[in-house]
This record gives C-alpha cells, sequence and structure tokens, in this order.
C-alpha cells in the first residue's frame, strides 16, 4: 500500500517576541523532505534527499544531467512507490544505458577517502562540460521573471524553506517552475519537466533561486540551456565552467541590478552590473 506524502505539514511551535519580552505558542508549516532512493533496472544506485513532489520529473532530470542517460527517450519506464520509510523511483533505461552505469558502479565499488564517491583523482571530479549558445536578455526581460516567479513557489510561501527553478521565455514569462528543500533538485526537476515538452532551449532561460554552484552550471548545460540566473552568488568554479562552455551567468539578479559574471557576448567584461 502506496503511502502518500504532503509537500508541506503544520508543527506547533514557540514564537519569541523580543519587543515584548513574550513567548506565545503557534503554528508553523514546514517542509517536508524525505529520502528517495532511484533504483534503475533493480539495482539500487543513489538515496537523496528531497521533497515528495514532482518526483518523475526528478528521476528523469537527474538522470540526464549524471549522465546516466543520453536522451530521455532512453527511460523507458518510471514507477514511483511510496512507503513509511521513503519514496523508491524505479526507472527502466536502455540495455546500453545500464551497461554504462554498471561499469562506473564497479569503478566504485572499494574505493575510500574521497567526498565524491568513485572519483580516484581531482581531474574526475569536475567532468567535461558541454558548450552552449547563449541568448541575449535584457534587464527588463530578467525583471520580468522576478517579478512572477513568488507565483510559482506554493511550497515556499507557506514554508520558506524551498529553492525553485524556473524556465523563461525570452520576454520573462514563466513556462515551468519546480519546487525543492534542495537547489540541485529543483533544477533536475525542470529539466526533466523540460524533456517531455517542445520548449525550444535557445529562446529562454534557468532562472534559480539560490546560488550558482559549479553543479547548478554543468545541470544547466547538461539541458543544454544557454544562460543561469540566479538569485544569490555564484562560486568562483562556477564562473569558470561558465566560461568553458559560453553561458551567460548572471547573479544577484534584483529588479534594480544584475551582476553579469560572464557575457559570451561581451567576452572582454569580465563582471559588471546591468
Amino acid at each position: 500500500m502506496n503511502y502518500v506524502y504532503k509537500t508541506s505539514l503544520p508543527t506547533s511551535v514557540s514564537i519569541y517576541s523580543p519587543n515584548l519580552k513574550q513567548t506565545r505558542w503557534g503554528s508553523d508549516d514546514v517542509a517536508v523532505e524525505v529520502p528517495v532512493a532511484l533504483v534503475y533496472n533493480y539495482i539500487s544506485h543513489v538515496v537523496m534527499m528531497a521533497s515528495p513532489a514532482n518526483l518523475e520529473d526528478f528521476a528523469i532530470g537527474f538522470s540526464l544531467t549524471e549522465e546516466i542517460v543520453e536522451a530521455r527517450d532512453q527511460i523507458h519506464h518510471v514507477h514511483v512507490t511510496q512507503t513509511k520509510s521513503g519514496i523508491t523511483i524505479r526507472l527502466q533505461i536502455a540495455d546500453d544505458a545500464f551497461e554504462k552505469l554498471k561499469s562506473k558502479r564497479r569503478n566504485m565499488t572499494g574505493r575510500t577517502g574521497c567526498g565524491l564517491c568513485g572519483i580516484e583523482s581531482l581531474k574526475q571530479a569536475i567532468r567535461p562540460i558541454p558548450s552552449v549558445e547563449a541568448p541575449q536578455i535584457s534587464h527588463d526581460v530578467i525583471t520580468q521573471a522576478l517579478e512572477t516567479i513568488r507565483a510559482h513557489q506554493h511550497i515556499s510561501g507557506l514554508t520558506g524553506a524551498t529553492h525553485a527553478a524556473a524556465w523563461c521565455s525570452l520576454k520573462g514569462d514563466i513556462k515551468l517552475a519546480r519546487e525543492d528543500v534542495g537547489r540541485h533538485n529543483a533544477l533536475d526537476k525542470l529539466i526533466g519537466a523540460m524533456s517531455s515538452t517542445s520548449l525550444d532551449r535557445h529562446n529562454g532561460f534557468i532562472l534559480v533561486t539560490s546560488r550558482a554552484s559549479y553543479e547548478m552550471v554543468q545541470k544547466t548545460c547538461m539541458a543544454g540551456a544557454g544562460c543561469l540566473i540566479a538569485i544569490s552568488a555564484p562560486t568562483s568554479l562556477a564562473i569558470e565552467q561558465a566560461r568553458q562552455a559560453g553561458l551567460l551567468l548572471i547573479g544577484f539578479a534584483r529588479a534594480d541590478k544584475q551582476i553579469i559574471y560572464h557575457d559570451p557576448h561581451q567576452p572582454e567584461l569580465l563582471n559588471h552590473v546591468i
């Protein structure tokens, strides 16, 4: 029997007011976070902590951005099972993709002393990043997307605890959005959802309500998108990866200004503000 998870739960809390120097009892909505196991062709591969929403999108997006499959059509079936102890997502993938995954898993066996499982050298820690074609985007378009992103953050509106990732048109309209307690998960969910649509990756950009780590840049480029805009800051490695891929990378996105960390249309400029 499946156990159906909610994305938020009311919790009794005590609320302290420093001005009144008083404490009162109240209720607060908190985001639900559960273990999610990804199983490929009946072999368990990884367990992630995630929000229990849009899990098929998550499994598909993770499989694409982690290069477990090369294309959406290599995933033949996705089945989500929920229990009290967590969620299992079973994916049936193409034989050649599964053989490649098994080879990776054999290389992971018995390795210790490294923060990244199955990695035995620094060179292996950062995967090659595909080149992308960056669009040209105006300040007004970014502002339009920023003004409407909150309307797509239903879990965050209740809990304040989730990140969002959105696909936006070159007019600033949000076409798709996904949420999760993990910023990488939110982006994987978005990419998984995009893989089942006809959205043109050359005519839009990804907006995230988080920082832009190098993994976020990697996943954006794996999805074929040419621009990543983050509400918070990027890391140095994210900027380096963006330059290698030709990705338009913008951070600290606000209505009054945005900081451009890499713009392949203006390669002579380093960080600049619009």
